[in-house]
């Protein structure tokens, strides 16, 4: 009988790990098993994995008892899988998700010698005062200061990936990406926390005007904060990639590798809307004015050393692309 092949995607209905199961999908000799939580119906995030093939679908408490049976036919766990909201209020449901969850996966893959490939973020680096260079070394990493709790517990687990591979108990594989401004299809459910792009083209496609946060660093213009946009088709290719090329292990930034500011992204949706710009800008809460990012902009050098060559889609390629074949459908979905 012929041995089947899965890849373990937890979060496999989320944002980013619903598009990482499609394209997985798209391989037929390979069993997409998604892990994840689908809650209620009419927030649609079902919805993010109705349109590909699944080999199986895991309630997370149910994970590891599922991991057991099926280990030997597993080739790669992605773990995609946390509490990714910035405001989140509960510091101990943080931890466990992004902390201890990860942790005893890692540990599991690491005792049944599974590759493993987890989701980092580019929160790890705070204010960025340290920059942004996705170095390995475990004395960099203990230099980072996250500027929230999320930021940190995911901090906290690359520390631990990276002494557990000092101390050789790894798996065979282990990566972890550390995502920059992801945007793109199947963010519907995430509300608030939806990419810029997705929160205002309801706007846009009315006709209606947009606001964007205000500045509160001098040198900044109302709208200039800068980010690191990424396509999450681009997100997709590369984590396809490192599930074939076992050899690529460490920490590696995940960002198209150029700062933009809000407002270009603001006026890339007008323009692929067919639609001329009406942007005005708004007062930040205060409860976040002290937290804010201004700058993000990822070093991609180590991930080409690597041997990833691919071009990264610039902005207003990726956001004409969300736009017309997605966001301006009648089924957004991937």
């Amino acid at each position: 009988m012929t041995q089947r092949r899965i890849a373990f995607v937890t979060g496999g209905a989320g944002f980013i790990g619903s598009n990482i199961a499609a394209k997985l999908a798209e391989d037929r000799t390979l069993d997409v098993v998604v892990c994840d939580r689908l809650r209620e119906a009419d927030l649609g995030k079902w919805r993010n994995i109705a349109k590909h093939p699944i080999g199986d679908f895991v309630a997370p408490e149910d994970m590891f008892e599922w991991l057991e049976r099926r280990w030997r036919d597993i080739e790669v766990v992605v773990h995609m899988a946390a509490v990714s909201s910035t405001t989140e209020p509960d510091a101990d449901k943080i931890v466990h998700s992004n902390f201890t969850l990860s942790r005893d996966l890692f540990r599991w893959c690491a005792d049944r010698q599974r590759r493993f490939i987890y989701a980092s973020s580019a929160a790890t680096y705070g204010a960025g005062d340290e920059g942004f260079d996705d170095d390995n070394d475990y004395e960099a990493l203990a230099a980072l200061r996250p500027l929230n709790t999320y930021g940190w517990s995911k901090a906290l687990f690359d520390l631990f990936a990276v002494r557990q591979a000092l101390r050789d108990y790894a798996p065979p594989q282990w990566v972890g990406l550390k995502f920059f401004n992801v945007y793109g299809p199947n963010e519907e459910h995430k509300k608030s926390m939806k990419s810029v792009a997705s929160q205002i083209w309801p706007h846009v496609r009315d006709g209606h005007g947009v606001q964007l946060f205000k500045s509160y660093r001098e040198g900044v213009a109302d709208g200039g904060q800068l980010r690191d946009f990424v396509y999450v088709r681009d997100v997709v290719d590369i984590t396809e990639w490192l599930s074939q090329t076992p050899a690529v292990n460490g920490i590696f930034n995940l960002g198209s590798g150029q700062a933009r500011t809000f407002q270009d992204m603001a006026r890339a949706v007008f323009t692929a809307a067919g639609k001329t710009a009406q942007i005005d800008y708004t007062p930040m809460p205060p409860a976040i004015r002290d937290k804010y990012q201004y700058f993000t902009q990822a070093k991609m050098d180590r991930l080409k050393a690597a041997g990833y060559a691919k071009p990264m889609t610039a902005l207003e390629e990726g956001i004409d692309d969300y736009v017309r074949t997605y966001l301006s459908q009648p089924d957004p979905y991937r």
